[in-house]
């Protein structure tokens, strides 16, 4: 049951479509938001660093600088959520950002956050360096929104049979129960009959799902290209799918689907833990 989300920002412009997106998803669930805005030590750590004989910049500016837009990320998102009539608390705080969001997040349920982070304009095939650290650390489901993503249309669930896949399902049903909103099962095995086994698996899972339940499968092609696809011929608001595949070994050294969906996604992506 979700009902305490954590929503992060840092101010920036993917930041302020996270919050939007996190608030509108709080709405629906009727859940409670807890905001959190982090002043990042890398971001000045660096300029303290001796070895050289030049002389640093005076940090005091800087850090003052930091604080303040920290602690305005938090009222905008305080602000967003009292149109949206969704209770909200926000923390501004100061350490490695990553590390505290996983801490913050143990007390959540889920976790909302924006792809790409205040450095969006210089990223080139992957995920903001906060978003990145977060993901492999936390053990909690975690929604990652890239820029100009709307919270609208059906869910799109990427089954594959893996136990991650499994969580996803059951998350699935329950976020499209109580936002009203239909399921998009997409099933990828390049084996027709495996295929069918993996349906027959998924509708015994959505068995209890009160919404309109439509199926898709794909045999040819990338399957992360193909979960992006089918997400956007469906018009989903949202990917659905396990953190991890069926081999948590090949995940961790080639990269998994989930991290490929979520680099290249125009969609928001949940991943389910």
């Amino acid at each position: 049951m979700i009902e305490t989300m954590l929503v992060a920002t840092d101010g920036s412009e993917v930041a302020a479509g996270a919050e939007r997106y996190g608030v509108a998803l709080a709405a629906g669930l009727s859940a409670r938001v807890v905001g959190l805005s982090v002043v990042e030590d890398r971001s000045i750590g660096g300029l303290r660093a001796g070895g050289l004989p030049v002389t640093p910049p005076p940090l005091d500016p800087l850090e003052a600088f930091l604080a303040a837009r920290a602690e305005a990320a938090g009222r905008r998102l305080e602000g967003r959520a009292r149109e949206k009539g969704v209770a909200c608390s926000c923390e501004t705080t100061r350490g490695i950002a990553d590390d505290i969001l996983v801490d913050r997040a143990k007390a959540t349920d889920l976790v909302v956050l924006g792809r790409d982070g205040e450095h969006a304009s210089f990223r080139t095939a992957l995920p903001g360096s906060t978003v990145d650290g977060f993901l492999r650390k936390t053990s909690k489901p975690a929604i990652v929104v890239p820029a100009g993503t709307e919270l609208a249309g059906p869910i799109l669930l990427a089954f594959d049979g893996s136990p991650g896949s499994r969580i996803a399902a059951r998350l699935a049903v329950e976020l499209a129960g109580r936002l009203s909103v239909g399921i998009h099962v997409f099933v990828d095995s390049k084996d027709k009959g495996r295929s069918a086994a993996r349906f027959d698996e998924v509708r015994r899972l959505l068995g209890s799902a009160s919404v309109p339940v439509r199926e898709a499968a794909s045999t040819l092609g990338r399957p992360d290209a193909k979960i992006v696809d089918a997400a956007r011929e469906a018009n989903a608001g949202m990917i659905v799918m396990g953190a991890f595949g069926r081999s948590r070994i090949h995940d961790y050294f080639l990269g998994s689907n989930s991290a490929a969906v979520v680099r290249s996604s125009p969609i928001a992506v949940l991943l389910a833990r």
